[in-house]
């Protein structure tokens, strides 16, 4: 019997998927946290290649051996995934999705256009989102650690000395200290390989040690060519990994699999991804820092009405490795200030219908909407106002271009990832102009939604 055949059956036995709440593997077992708790257990025991079944709390534990857990469970997953994907479509325009639901109707055409960037190339963009989303936590404490810690140093210049501040600057790089560590583990796990392994390879490449050798002349550089470097020896590892558990027998499988993974990839690490890392990172920090640059306002204004779009088309999720390239190597991001005021846009706009309508149930969204919007939530405001209005979503983009345009002109920087609105003005390199620029995305979003106008629902 196959690694699939046994998955079929196993799922077969357990199912329907709907029934699988989370599906991983240790070096024996496949686990399964499964809805109403039980599953059957003397069928499960005849299957041929279950070596036992067990319980632990709510988890069931199928026993397969060493080498085999891995390898069914990888085949279990994909038969998940297929059951459960979603159907693709081709895209559609603004104002059809603007049709295609009510006010207020949030959920519903959140869910529309979801299932609409469901194409291959959007899924590969929402797999590096996947890489980056788990650590964006650490650049919002990091960043706003940071940040807060530059503007009391402003104020008060000599507390630099004391030991309170420097524990505070070292806790404030600790994420981009580690960064390429924690990318590597993402990356891999996204991958369908061993985490770990990915870790240990982004060990490897930002190894101090490194900047003692060299071949041919030519010196290694630890760290060189960043998290992109990282990404393509995690795409490697993880692709390697795969193939060695479908060709290496299973008695060998638990140790020869992680060796062979780790020696090969350690040597595409610093050979291959290195070099071509570097001069894609390279290339990534110079093209964003000259095009704001010479650009000025106009670029801002470009990038700033462009955004909300972009979050609708899914295309958004390939913009955080860059946002987390430009943090690692200037230890700021100048995009995502001019970014953020999408939402600044959209709040305004936002303020404009409530202003305007007659709709008490629209009012009613709009109030519940608006604090998590300032803050930098917009997802509520885009598809539960504006965007099923029409007129008021192109009114945000006006609103957020405005305020893109001044981010940009006074190239304003930011030590945080994964925050927007008001507070991602605390870990700006500079408070006034952010919170000035986000008050003209306010202001222009409000007076172009209140021009442009909309078709007030019928109570």
């Amino acid at each position: 019997m196959t690694d699939k055949e046994l998955a079929e059956q196993l799922l077969a036995a357990v199912g329907p998927a709907g029934r699988i709440v989370h599906a991983y593997n240790c070096m024996t077992r496949l686990r399964l946290h499964v809805k109403d708790g039980g599953i059957p257990v003397e069928e499960i025991k005849k299957i041929p290649g279950v070596l036992g079944v067990n319980k632990s709390g709510d988890e069931w534990q199928i026993v397969l051996g060493p080498g085999k857990a891995t390898k069914v469970t990888k085949e279990f997953k994909a038969l998940l995934e297929q059951e459960g994907a979603m159907p693709q479509s081709d895209s559609s325009t603004i104002s059809s999705l603007a049709q295609a639901a009510s006010v207020g109707d949030g959920k519903e055409l959140h869910d529309t256009i979801r299932k609409k960037n469901a194409t291959p190339a959007k899924l590969a963009l929402k797999k590096i989102s996947a890489i980056f989303v788990p650590i964006i936590p650490a650049f919002i404490a990091c960043g706003l650690i940071t940040g807060l810690l530059n503007v009391a140093l402003k104020i008060e210049p000599s507390w630099a000395a004391s030991p309170i501040a420097q524990m505070l600057a070292v806790a404030g790089s600790a994420a981009f200290f580690g960064l390429n560590i924690f990318v590597g583990i993402n990356a891999v796990k996204v991958f369908g390989g061993s985490p770990m392994i990915g870790g240990v390879l982004a060990a490897v490449m930002s190894h101090p040690s490194l900047a003692s050798i060299s071949a041919d002349g030519i010196a290694f550089a630890p760290g060189r060519g960043g998290v992109v470097a990282v990404l393509l020896v995690s795409l490697f590892a993880a692709w390697l990994e795969k193939k060695l558990h479908r060709h290496i027998p299973d008695m060998f499988d638990l140790f020869a699999t992680p060796l062979i993974t780790v020696l090969l990839s350690t040597f595409a690490a610093l050979c291959i991804c290195q070099p071509v890392g570097g001069c894609i990172s390279e290339a990534i920090g110079a093209a964003a820092t000259e095009s704001i640059r010479s650009g000025g306002a106009v670029t801002g204004f470009l990038l700033g009405g462009a955004f909300l779009p972009m979050v609708m088309a899914g295309v958004h999720q390939g913009l955080t490795p860059i946002h987390a390239e430009l943090l690692a190597r200037y230890g700021v991001t100048i995009l995502l200030p001019v970014l953020a005021m999408a939402g600044g846009g959209q709040v305004g706009a936002a303020l404009a219908v409530y202003a305007k309508t007659k709709n008490k149930g629209l009012r009613k969204t709009i109030a519940s909407a608006l604090p998590v919007g300032i803050m930098g939530v917009g997802e509520p405001l885009i598809y539960g106002v504006t965007l099923p209005l029409g007129k008021p979503f192109i009114g945000a983009c006006i609103g957020g271009a405005c305020g893109g345009a001044v981010q940009a002109y006074y190239m304003v920087g930011s030590a945080a990832l994964g925050i927007s609105g008001l507070p991602l003005a605390a870990s700006t390199d500079n408070i006034p102009i952010y919170l000035l620029g986000l008050a003209v995305s306010y202001a222009v979003g409000f007076i172009a939604a209140w021009i442009l106008g909309f078709d007030d629902p019928e109570p």
